[in-house]
């Protein structure tokens, strides 16, 4: 049985970004670079993170990044912070953020990733992650917030941290995806991978050639400016375009990262999250569900219900999804997004794992998509970001709650409407979803107009 989550104002409003002095979001800390992501304020987030887990006896960190331009100048800034608060560095270079996850699990230590995931070059980020390579606790994010607002006082000279850099992170990231999936051969595949001109332009390429696949790459040529500008998953016409040009067999989109993935069929159809899903939970463990979020297509949900199969929404962000995995010892979930968690495979979503899982699951049927997709079709869905200053405004209006609820009352059981504030960006997210693509769009193009009155 499935459990879909009440959309209600008081759980809408629990979700907003209510404190001025919050600084982790749904993923991290991220923002712009000439203001929120400042030298100065990252170097004192190194140091409060470090103070923090030497609390925890935590002694050691990790370091990566992704090829933003900004990415050296945060990694020199973490480093100080960090070495001043008595913690060991360890800098792994340009490195997917479920890389970055791996090594700490696999060394059982914590690690951090500089990203702004699918943002633009101008903003960056910091991702951490526990000895399990999984997301930190919201605790551990509390207490570093709260260090956050004392003094920065370096520890004695002779207790500060030292620096080492690991030449191999990369190619201990490639031989884990390789690893995981010793039975996959994939020659005589023709793949084209559109690496976002972030984290994966290195590693990707790698993975796929050495299990046998004919790989073309394209976004695979970071400059530091050019990450997920129109390209990767965030921008899945870019490789529906150049699969045209070429005979290939399907396309893989990263996002900048490496933790969001979107296939392509040879016939240009875009899978999303949703689909993957779909397909990976064909293979699922006897007695494992699969946690989506609020924003899962209804027709999946249906799927589910239909063939007995666990289901459970979770609020949105994979955090939340990993959360929920973890609680129910489950092992798939994902994000219509593209975020897909594997837990039977890797510790945090894995855009390559979950592309090499999605690649065994459709074998069977020769690669074919289209046919493993036959009997799946999504309901209509119309999302639209808007702008605003204050996301509060609108999702605490009555004014605009009446009018999402007669919208509830009209599609009845087949459709749905989720607002919801952006955990990252001053950002609210509509969206409606019905059997019926127009009134979709109507509907949530009314909501938005009204929004943006409020």
């Amino acid at each position: 049985m499935s459990k879909l989550l009440p959309i209600r104002k008081k759980e809408i409003s629990s979700l907003s970004p209510l404190r001025s002095d919050r600084k982790f979001g749904t993923d991290g800390i991220r923002g712009p670079v000439t203001s929120t992501m400042n030298p100065l304020f990252v170097t004192k987030l190194g140091w409060a993170a470090g103070c923090v887990l030497k609390e925890e006896g935590i002694s050691k960190v990790f370091i990566g990044k992704d090829t933003r331009i900004s990415g050296y100048m945060f990694e020199s800034a973490l480093q100080a912070g960090f070495i001043s608060s008595g913690m060991d560095v360890t800098l792994l270079g340009p490195l997917p953020t479920p890389g970055v996850s791996f090594l700490a699990n696999s060394n059982n230590q914590v690690g951090l990733v500089i990203s702004a995931s699918h943002n633009l070059f101008e903003d960056n980020g910091i991702k951490f992650f526990n000895k399990d390579g999984q997301k930190f606790s919201a605790e551990l994010e509390k207490r570093i917030e709260s260090k956050l607002n004392h003094d920065m006082v370096a520890v004695d000279s002779i207790n500060l941290g030292k620096a080492a850099r690991m030449n191999d992170a990369q190619g201990r990231y490639i031989e884990f995806c390789k690893s995981t999936f010793l039975g996959l051969d994939l020659t005589g595949l023709s793949i084209l991978l559109d690496c976002a001109n972030g984290a994966t332009y290195s590693v990707a390429p790698k993975v796929f050639e050495e299990l046998g696949a004919e790989v073309h790459a394209i976004g695979s040529l970071p400059d530091g400016i050019n990450i997920n500008q129109n390209c990767g998953s965030t921008s899945p016409e870019f490789l529906k375009e150049e699969i045209a040009k070429g005979e290939y067999d399907l396309g893989i989109a990263f996002d900048g990262d490496g933790d969001r993935i979107l296939i392509v069929s040879s016939n240009g159809d875009i899978l999303d999250g949703d689909d993957i899903l779909y397909i990976l939970s064909q293979n699922l463990t006897e007695g494992s569900g699969v946690i989506g979020t609020l924003m899962t297509n209804k027709a999946l949900e249906i799927h589910f219900e239909e063939n007995n199969i666990d289901f459970y929404r979770s609020d949105v962000g994979d955090k939340y999804v990993l959360q929920k995995l973890v609680e129910r010892n489950w092992l798939l979930g994902g994000e219509p997004s593209g975020h897909i968690i594997c837990l039977d495979s890797a510790p945090t979503g894995d855009a390559i794992i979950a592309a090499l899982k999605f690649l065994d699951a459709v074998k069977n049927d020769n690669f074919s998509i289209d046919k493993t997709l036959n009997n799946f079709k999504k309901f209509p869905q119309t999302l639209i970001n808007l702008k605003v200053d204050d996301p509060n405004n609108i999702i605490l209006s009555d004014k605009f709650w009446s009018e999402v609820t007669k919208i509830e009352s009209k599609l009845g059981n087949d459709g749905r409407v989720l607002i919801r504030p952006s955990g990252t960006e001053p950002l609210i997210r509509i969206m409606v979803e019905s059997k019926d693509s127009s009134t979709s769009e109507n509907l949530c193009n009314s909501l938005a107009e009204l929004a943006l009155t409020l």
